[in-house]
């Protein structure tokens, strides 16, 4: 399961990184701020995929989900990435699951 959602995760900061890139073009928002923010996220992305074999990442991590989404509101394609990223998060928790019931098995 770790390395599944690390991999969402890491696929996750570099959209992250790259969506600030452009939302520094896009927004009237100062671009300090914004990369305050967008770079944070994109940095936290990265150290929540590296801290996974604690349970409480995981929680971290459907944490940053809702915060991604949340860009949207400066960004509106991430309402878009944001969703895309929280089913692949969530399919990877899910699979994970099921594959190490099945090897327990």
């Amino acid at each position: 399961m770790r390395t599944l959602a690390s991999s969402v995760l890491v696929g996750e900061a570099f959209v992250v990184f790259f969506a600030t890139l452009v939302a520094t073009d896009l927004s009237d928002i100062d671009d300090g701020a914004l990369w305050l923010v967008g770079g944070g996220a994109a940095v936290a992305c990265l150290l929540v995929a590296g801290l996974l074999r604690y349970q409480w990442a995981y929680i971290a991590g459907s944490l940053l989900q809702v915060l991604v989404i949340a860009a949207g509101v400066v960004v509106p394609v991430m309402f878009f990435l944001g969703a895309i990223f929280a089913l692949l998060w969530g399919l990877a928790i899910y699979l994970g699951r099921r594959v190490a019931r099945l090897q327990a098995d």
